[in-house]
């Protein structure tokens, strides 16, 4: 299996950080999450393209996760790819559906398929998928999934403040992507700092292999040394920054 970093970055543009998605490849099919400005020219940019990805799943839908969502669709229609399949927490179809009101002339133009996720679990893309809610200013996901042949499996935590919980959700995965938006010194909620990621880490009854920060704020920039060593005076395990176009992979623990 493959993971790439798309876009790394947050709602406060850098010029430097798409804001959030990331490509699953595994076994011939592909998986886009979360899909925010700058990360469909990203996607072009990939061996894959925006041709080759005809599922999108969506962790929640701040503009900064979704801002792309119509470009994507008008740019698969005009390359003649008109099947898209867009899944996401409930209110995923209405998202889409209010989109295409706005741009009327797209309305008919692709073979859509969306799905609201109401369960637990849930197969797309050659994908096995479990979800859990996390603690944002609303309704996201976090993610494991696992290519359905098997392999390893990749959790990813959308936004949200670090807890013990959601890295216990993560518990077997080689891979955990997960959100520390600011620095120590910034007074936030909704998001983590290194602090108290390092410390949900080292607090939860969870193996995880390397841990990769994103949803990057200008906050971070030239403070990243100093982030990785507030993080691991708590949490003495492999962490790392994510970064555009990294692309890894992804091996079981």
């Amino acid at each position: 299996m493959r993971l790439t970093f798309l876009g790394t970055g947050s709602a406060m543009p850098t010029g430097r950080r798409a804001q959030s998605g990331t490509l699953l490849t595994a076994d011939g099919t592909a998986l886009l999450v979360d899909c925010g400005s700058g990360v469909l020219d990203a996607l072009a940019r990939t061996d894959i393209g925006y041709e080759g990805v005809d599922t999108l799943l969506l962790t929640h839908h701040h503009l900064d996760h979704v801002s792309d969502l119509d470009v994507l669709m008008k740019a698969r229609w005009l390359a003649g790819e008109t099947e898209l399949t867009v899944a996401g927490p409930p209110g995923t179809t209405a998202l889409v559906e209010d989109l295409l009101s706005v741009h009327e002339y797209m309305q008919d133009r692709l073979d859509l398929t969306l799905v609201d996720i109401e369960g637990t679990t849930f197969s797309l893309a050659g994908f096995e998928g479990e979800r859990m809610e996390t603690r944002h200013s609303m309704q996201c996901f976090a993610y494991r999934l696992t290519p359905a042949s098997g392999g390893p499996t990749i959790a990813l935590s959308g936004d949200s403040e670090a807890f013990a919980e959601l890295v216990e959700f993560a518990d077997g995965a080689a891979v955990l992507v997960h959100d520390c938006s600011f620095p120590d010194d910034v007074d936030v909620s909704n998001h983590p700092t290194p602090t108290s990621l390092g410390a949900a880490l080292a607090g939860a009854d969870a193996a995880v292999g390397r841990v990769y920060l994103t949803h990057l704020y200008p906050h971070t920039e030239g403070r990243h040394e100093e982030m990785l060593d507030s993080l691991g005076e708590e949490y003495d395990g492999d962490v790392r920054f994510a970064e555009d176009g990294l692309s890894i992979t992804v091996d079981s623990v």
